[in-house]
């Protein structure tokens, strides 16, 4: 697998991040942002930022701002974004409806999606009647044979509708850059809903979208995004946009091993920096949650990192949080610092606290 990434030549490695501002910046979607940077930097190529706002009751712009901003204080720069442009923009999905809209319309044109009208109480039924005997929960397809006549008489109703895309009976092969060779059956997901309508896509058809308009060759992200990849492929595959490549990080767990939360120690990026948590030592701790130099070496700075950063050397198995860890390399970070560095550092907190005036 190594000799794969010997292969890729500078400037066609184009990768990117892609967080929904709902909440502030959280130490998986910087470990993300992480490994995209160090993969695009180590071959000379493009770090995308782009905002997923589609979801506008919870999104909001203090969410986006945490983001940009703590990025930025770990080091993490991108090369195209909401903030500084680019070629491929605009980079916040709200102001990308119309770009959305030409390739609904084109689906829907080829008879490759359609409009289903079913209500919640008949798709509901059908998933109880599915379940009791012993079948995987899908949507039948029962509105894919509707008439033209019969759709257009319903649009013009006003009848509650979405957008499904019409999925073919296969066996889809990825060969993921991390995991290795997997296998999806898509009879397993029938046909599903890319969008409400043609001004609010749905995660997965957006995504599709925006990778393959902004040239994205790599997608590097958690594993917990390898149940849409099979729907994406799909997508790409009926508006015959090429596949990129996928490799998926493993979770980041808790030290007893269950889905990573407060009680371990970890919070948003936000919080330890007011905790006193330097970035350099954030970096270092949050490389190692699934990355391993095969190395007895544990101290690395952001150059450090990219030189020795590779796909090859993700773990397949969960990461283990451990604050321990962290506190360590942070008093480690603390001890290299001058006095006068350590002084102005240290005075925001001292002046947060009463102990000293501001002058």
């Amino acid at each position: 697998m190594e000799e794969e990434f010997k292969l890729e030549k500078a400037g066609e490695v184009r990768v990117r991040i892609a967080p929904s501002p709902t909440g502030p910046l959280h130490l998986g979607t910087a470990r993300t942002a992480l490994f995209n940077f160090l993969f695009a930097r180590k071959y000379q190529g493009n770090f995308i930022l782009r905002i997923e706002d589609t979801d506008v009751e919870r999104s909001k712009p203090e969410f986006e701002k945490d983001i940009i901003e703590n990025l930025k204080w770990l080091g993490i720069e991108w090369d195209e974004g909401p903030d500084v442009g680019g070629d491929f923009g605009p980079y916040r999905q709200s102001q990308r409806k119309e770009i959305y809209k030409k390739y609904l319309e084109k689906l829907l044109a080829e008879g490759k999606a359609y409009y289903c009208f079913c209500t919640k109480e008949e798709l509901e039924s059908e998933r109880q009647y599915q379940l009791s005997i012993g079948q995987a929960p899908r949507y039948s397809g029962k509105c894919a044979n509707l008439k033209k006549e019969e759709v257009e008489k319903y649009l013009k109703e006003g009848k509650p509708s979405v957008i499904r895309l019409k999925v073919p009976t296969k066996k889809i092969e990825v060969e993921d850059l991390v995991r290795g060779k997997i296998e999806f059956d898509s009879s397993l997901i029938g046909d599903f809903i890319i969008a409400k309508n043609f001004s609010y896509p749905l995660y997965n058809f957006a995504c599709v979208v925006d990778d393959y308009e902004m040239r994205i060759s790599h997608v590097i992200r958690g594993e917990d995004h390898l149940s849409n990849t099979p729907k994406q492929i799909l997508i790409q595959e009926a508006l015959g946009f090429p596949r990129p490549k996928y490799a998926h990080l493993p979770l980041i767990l808790g030290p007893d091993r269950s889905k990573l939360s407060k009680r371990h120690g970890a919070v948003s990026i936000s919080e330890y920096r007011k905790q006193g948590f330097l970035p350099e030592a954030l970096v270092n701790f949050i490389a190692f949650l699934g990355w391993h130099p095969k190395t007895e070496r544990y101290i690395y700075s952001l150059p450090a990192l990219i030189k020795d950063f590779s796909l090859e050397k993700i773990q397949k198995g969960g990461a283990i949080f451990n604050i321990k860890r962290l506190e360590f390399l942070n008093g480690f970070y603390i001890r290299q610092k001058s006095i006068e560095k350590l002084t102005e550092l240290c005075l925001p907190y001292l002046i947060e606290s009463k102990l000293i005036e501001k002058i």
